[in-house]
């Protein structure tokens, strides 16, 4: 009798570990990404993305912080694997200017995926790479 609960009990600790295991990791563009992105290899800024699932819909910010830039269009196509993300902010000089990145995601498996590709802003174009943290 003693066996059969502890037995039992160990399915049903593994069974919830499995579970837990499984909800945490959710979509794969949740969390905070880091990197950076730039026009040429040696023009650099760095970079962070937060982004969030509701269930429906892809959410976050860029750069959070007094500066950051809300995403206002985000979309995953899950067959390719493809990104795509937009924001509205402000140069330096405070004129309106509207962001637009389009990456792969890969390592898809790994906690620390990335997620790589082209980035512009106005007339500025560019490079961008991100990893999950």
């Amino acid at each position: 009798m003693r066996l059969k609960a502890a037995c039992l009990f160990c399915l049903l600790v593994g069974l919830s570990i499995t579970v837990a295991g499984l909800a945490q990791e959710g979509h794969p563009l949740v969390g905070t990404w880091y990197g950076d992105w730039g026009p040429t290899p040696t023009h650099r800024n760095q970079i962070t993305v937060i982004m969030a699932w509701d269930g429906k819909n892809i959410s976050g910010m860029i750069n959070p912080g007094p500066d950051s830039l809300p995403i206002k269009v985000a979309t995953l196509d899950s067959t390719k694997w493809t990104v795509h993300f937009e924001a509205d902010g402000k140069d330096q000089s405070g004129n309106p200017v509207h962001f637009v990145a389009d990456g792969k995601l890969d390592n898809i498996g790994s906690y620390h995926r990335t997620l790589t590709g082209t980035w512009n802003h106005g007339a500025v174009k560019g490079d961008f790479k991100i990893t999950r943290d």
